[in-house]
């Protein structure tokens, strides 16, 4: 069996030349409208214009077969005006703008958060960027600083200095998306002159662990280097997901990841709270099943393979027990272990099931505050 030689791609940086475009911004055809209607017999009407005028889209009536064509419109590009605005172009420009290697240049996208220049990126993007310039999809360019950069979500801020920017609008948490969903990335691929770039696509799969601490959504949307950061957007124009990473190989072909927009808001909201994000970990070194790391649906427990925090060590974990489940909710991965801790802070006890020396038992552990980096 031949070995894969697939490999995860960051998406980031590459060598580019600048060049500025505009955009603009149009309301989205409502997924729902109210519309004055009339029941004759016991069927409702409603006026063909006023269908239109909400919703978009033609239609026509043939008095010679006294029928109404009416065709809806692509909500594609309405989708795409909306969240433009709210998109930027990331750029890491060189301290000697006559240097030799002036054009090896890295990239990437980010999305507006507030109206007073609050950016969203990827931490790839910029954490090796020295001098950070983000430039809107009005073509203004701004200097940028890096505000907070979590690398084990792969999430940063950076702040420009500039007022009246249109904020995205994020999905709701719970995110509540489907496989089969039409979704558009939005970003700077491959080159900055190809800034506000747009690809269409679907959720191919939802909670997928690729090299990530948390779940990610995969879609099929074309995603290649520079649209690190940039948005992954439903057709209401709420951002589902922070495009992140692709797989690269001769075999592969449209296979990209996202950030979830329900991870992206709880780092944000633990910025915006705390000033960091606290991360919580139960102190224990903790390795998968065979099945659960090939990938296979299991119930099959993790195995302690050390215990590195004293809490742990006082609530009588030991290397070799077994790990089941964290207050009544089953853990067979440690994505799903990081997962259920979002809803916990370092310094909270957590009640855990264990296989210990043959005997099932249960521990209360005090969470510890995560070394993952």
């Amino acid at each position: 069996m031949r070995k894969s030689a697939s490999k995860k791609l960051i998406i980031g940086a590459v060598a580019l030349s600048i060049l500025l475009a505009g955009g603009s911004a149009e309301a989205v055809a409502p997924s729902a409208a109210a519309l004055d209607a009339t029941v004759i017999n016991g069927e409702v009407y409603v006026k063909a214009s006023s269908l239109i005028a909400q919703t978009g889209g033609t239609g026509s009536y043939n008095s010679a077969t006294k029928k109404y064509t009416y065709t809806a419109a692509d909500p594609v590009p309405a989708v795409i005006k909306k969240v433009a605005p709210s998109t930027v172009a990331i750029i890491g420009k060189p301290q000697d703008e006559h240097a030799s290697n002036r054009f090896n240049l890295a990239h990437g996208t980010g999305v507006i958060l507030k109206a007073d220049g609050l950016i969203l990126t990827n931490a790839h993007v910029v954490s090796g960027m020295d001098h950070i310039v983000v430039v809107t999809s009005d073509g203004k360019e701004y200097e940028g600083t890096r505000k907070y950069m979590d690398s084990t979500s792969d999430l940063a801020l950076v702040k420009i200095n500039a007022t009246g920017l249109k904020p995205a609008t994020f999905a709701a948490s719970p995110l509540k998306v489907e496989v089969g969903e039409t979704v558009i990335a939005l970003g700077t691929p491959v080159s900055f002159a190809l800034r506000n770039t747009a690809t269409v696509g679907v959720i191919s799969g939802m909670n997928r662990s690729v090299s990530s601490y948390y779940n990610l959504l995969q879609t099929d949307a074309a995603i290649n280097p520079g649209n690190s950061g940039g948005p992954l957007v439903n057709l209401k124009g709420e951002v589902v997901g922070i495009n992140s990473m692709k797989f690269v190989d001769v075999d592969i072909d449209s296979m990209g990841f996202a950030i979830p927009a329900d991870t992206v808001q709880y780092i944000v909201n633990q910025i915006n709270k705390y000033g960091k994000v606290m991360r919580p970990a139960l102190g224990l070194e903790l390795e998968e099943s065979w099945s659960a790391v090939v990938g296979l649906p299991t119930d099959e427990p993790m195995t302690v393979l050390a215990v590195t925090s004293n809490e742990a060590t006082a609530a009588g974990v030991k290397a070799g027990d077994s790990l089941y489940s964290v207050n009544g909710k089953q853990v067979s991965t440690q994505v799903e272990l990081n997962e259920l801790l979002k809803a916990y802070l370092p310094g909270q006890t957590v009640s855990v099931t264990m296989l210990s020396d043959g005997d099932l038992v249960t521990r209360k552990i005090k969470l510890v505050t995560s070394t993952a980096v």
